[in-house]
This record gives structure tokens, sequence and C-alpha cells, in this order.
């Protein structure tokens, strides 16, 4: 039986299964740091992490390369500190498709959705050249929700799915979850240009919070609140309602349900309490939001996520 010769100068030739007297297709999963996977944890699971960059007074930075997540709140907390999101290079993004190539036989890219980022149709924009090896995923999350298409995504893989399958299964689910936020503070919403200063001093006067939501394209206001205890049963109440609802679960069995936050971990361990009384049995995972997302809402903000447990998943 002829072999090609590429399979058997992989370097890592365990990935491979046999499968039928043959190998499976090797697929290398690659997401950005909006998923909120570290370089540590996408070692430990196989995937790759293409680290955000950032500019902080015009000084060009990347998330956990060389932008600590403390580090990165002290300057967002200071006035006279600029600081603005970007997307990865494309030479850099085209570095590391070759670079995967040289190992995998296809990729599938899984970058920020594509309503908060044009990451993904700038990726999108280049994959001609590679003669349908590398698929971009027009997934539509953030944060716990892209992590787990991730994780999705590295199990179909697993399984012998190659990338197209891996691609067509995602953008089917784009939609199969919610993300909720309520924030700290009205500042960080009114230096981006979210809130008039007007609005955002009425606001802090007044105490309200406001619940935002993200449902794929964008972050919207969904509700407000008078106090933090009051946000977190509204959002509570809003993933009820959208597993009943929207998704068609009023068992509230078929669901994964995440909690992330921005420096604000003491409140989410809290927070995941309420979540496991509401839903119990059930493990709740809590992560940091992504600075990308962090630098528009600030610290001390809470989200809960929730997001249909596919079969391959079970």
């Amino acid at each position: 039986m002829f072999i090609e010769k590429k399979f058997i100068n992989t370097r890592k030739l365990e990935h491979f299964e046999l499968r039928k007297g043959g190998f499976m297709r090797k697929t290398a999963i690659l997401t950005d740091s909006n998923s909120g996977i570290t370089q540590a944890e996408a070692k430990e699971l196989g995937v790759y992490v293409m680290p955000m960059p950032f500019f902080i007074n015009d000084k060009l930075y990347f998330e956990e390369v060389d932008l600590g997540m403390d580090e990165f709140y002290d300057k967002l907390k200071s006035t006279d500190i600029k600081i603005t999101t970007s997307m990865p290079a494309v030479g850099d993004l085209i570095d590391k498709w070759d670079e995967l190539l040289e190992e995998y036989e296809d990729i599938v890219y899984i970058p920020m959705s594509s309503g908060l980022s044009s990451s993904c149709s700038a990726a999108t924009a280049l994959i001609d050249e590679y003669d349908g090896r590398v698929q971009v995923i027009n997934n539509r999350r953030i944060s716990v929700t892209q992590r787990l298409s991730c994780i999705e995504a590295l199990r179909m893989a697993e399984q012998g799915k190659n990338a197209v399958e891996i691609r067509e299964f995602l953008e089917a689910t784009a939609s199969d979850s919610s993300i909720y936020i309520t924030v700290g503070t009205l500042e960080y919403l009114k230096r981006g240009g979210r809130l008039t200063s007007a609005v955002a001093t009425i606001g802090t006067f007044l105490k309200v919070k406001p619940v935002l939501q993200i449902q794929g394209d964008k972050l919207d206001t969904y509700s407000m609140a008078r106090t933090m205890k009051q946000a977190e049963n509204k959002m509570l109440d809003a993933i009820e309602h959208d597993m009943k609802n929207r998704f068609n679960d009023s068992d509230y069995n078929n669901f994964i349900i995440s909690i992330a936050h921005t420096q604000e971990l003491k409140e989410a361990e809290k927070f995941r309490e309420d979540v496991i009384r509401r839903f119990p049995n059930r493990d709740v995972l809590i992560s940091p939001l992504p600075l990308s997302i962090s630098c528009h809402i600030g610290p001390g903000s809470l989200a809960v996520t929730t997001s249909v447990k596919h079969d391959i998943m079970k």
C-alpha cells in the first residue's frame, strides 16, 4: 500500500489514527485570544491561539505575550491612557497558517464574531490561495461561547471530521448561544461612545446598571437594573427565557452555562452559587472576559452565557 511521504515526515504522527487501513485526516484548530483560551491552556488542549493586538498610547502590545491582564487593567483605569483594539496582522496570520500546514492537512480558524470585529472578513479574504486547506468560521461568538466552539471543533477533528465538515457544523449552530453582561461602572461605555456623557452622568447618579446582550453580531442593551444583585437576577431570567423559548428546552438539561468577568473573580464565584441554585447539578465554568470586550465595559463586570449542548459534547 502506498502512503504519501508527507505523512511519514509529519512531526507528530501520533495525532493520526488508523481507520479502514489508512490515516484519518488531521485538522488544526486555531482561534484567537478573544476565546479566553490562554497559551498554556491551548498547549494542554491541543489547539492554537493568535494573541490579539492592542495599541496603548500608540504602542503595540499582544494579549498575554507582552500584555498581562493586571497590567492591562492598570492602564485601562488611567484616564490619560488611550487603548484601542485591533486584529491580527495579515502577515502574522499567514505565517501561522503556513506553519500549521507544514504539520496538518487543513486548518479550522475560529476568530471572534464577525459582527464585533473585522478579523473574520479579513481572514476570509485570504483563503483563496490555500485551495480549501484553510476554513475560516463565521461563528458569531466571543469569550466562553467561542471557547466552546473551539472544543467542539477539536472533538470533531479527533473523530476524523475535516475542516469543511467542522466549518459547516459550527456555522449552522452559531446562534445556539446567548451572552448577558452587566457592568460595574458606566464610565467605559461613555469612553467608547456607547453612552453620551449626560446619560452616563444621570445613570451614575441614579445608580443604574445596564444589562447588555451579545446575540451573535453585536453588543446591545437588554435591560436596566438598580443594583448588581438585581442585574444578576435579570441575567439569569434572560438565559432561562432563552433556554425555554429560543432553544425549546423547558427542562434546562441540554445546556452549558458559563460565567465570565472583568477583574471580579470573587463576585463571579458568588454568582456561580446563584446559577447552580437556579440550574442545579451542573458544572459552571468561570473565565475572564477577553480584553477586547473588557476595554469597552471596564473592570467589575459580570457575564453569564448559555449554549446548547450539542451531541459532540455529550
